[in-house]
């Protein structure tokens, strides 16, 4: 009929497109209720435990500082105010006392195990003395200043890349060996170990100074991380005589 007015055709629904264009009958900068629906906020926040943050810190900074009286040493016996026999003597009562935390620590007290670390701790310490002659006169061709400078990188190094959770060495019953840059990181202490090592006049004091370092960078972390698994313990009674029966739970 004439005089009819034509009704405008309805419009596309709008669509949030990323590279469309301007859509037909809306605005560029047009958007619905449904623009943000979407939109996912603080999809990857990690929600940390306060208790464990500070336990984590306080395991990094007690490692730092077992690191910085460790260069004390080294600075004191290069400089001759240490002598060999108190050397010695520091490590026989850390090699002593860094034992019997393992042995106390360990799921199951037995004749065997003590045996087995004391034929593993004499190896060690009879090897590390018959390689001594070796690390004294490695590096006598090099400048001290090539050492210093060398000694102080590879000790950044240990630190960067140091596991300050667990052990640079595989723990008893742990099921996972060390990471291969926790690998990294022992081998450049030792390296460092042995650098500082080759300053020194005597073999007795390489000897020492050597089993002195390898005590801190291997047997530390070792002993710390058995420490640390203590918790993971607990007691329960048994039966009408209340007798202490010892449980592991551990979890991996």
């Amino acid at each position: 009929m004439e005089g009819e007015v034509e009704a405008d055709p309805p419009r596309p629904k709008w669509k949030k497109v990323a590279y469309g264009g301007m859509q037909p009958g809306y605005d560029d900068n047009y958007t619905d209720e449904s623009f943000l629906a979407e939109m996912v906020m603080n999809a990857n926040v990690v929600k940390r435990d306060f208790f464990k943050v500070m336990r984590d810190s306080v395991s990094i900074s007690q490692y730092l500082c077992i690191v910085a009286l460790l260069v004390c040493v080294w600075a004191h016996t290069l400089n001759f105010n240490i002598a060999e026999i108190y050397l010695l003597v520091l490590d026989v009562g850390l090699l002593i006392l860094g034992f019997l935390v393992l042995l106390l620590t360990a799921r199951k007290l037995s004749l065997h195990l003590f045996s087995k670390y004391l034929l593993h701790i004499s190896f060690f310490i009879s090897g590390l003395y018959l390689l001594a002659p070796i690390y004294q006169t490695l590096t006598r061709s090099i400048s001290s200043d090539s050492i210093w400078a060398l000694a102080v990188s590879l000790l950044m190094v240990h630190l960067f890349l140091h596991d300050y959770s667990g052990s640079t060495i595989r723990p008893p019953g742990a099921l996972n060996n060390p990471t291969l840059t926790s690998n990294i990181s022992l081998n450049a202490s030792i390296v460092a170990s042995v650098l500082i090592a080759s300053r020194l006049p005597s073999r007795l004091h390489v000897f020492a100074i050597m089993l002195f370092s390898l005590q801190v960078f291997l047997f530390a972390p070792l002993v710390m991380y058995c420490i640390k698994r203590m918790h993971e313990y607990k007691f329960e009674i048994n039966g009408p005589w209340d007798e202490a029966k010892l449980c592991f739970d551990i979890t991996e």
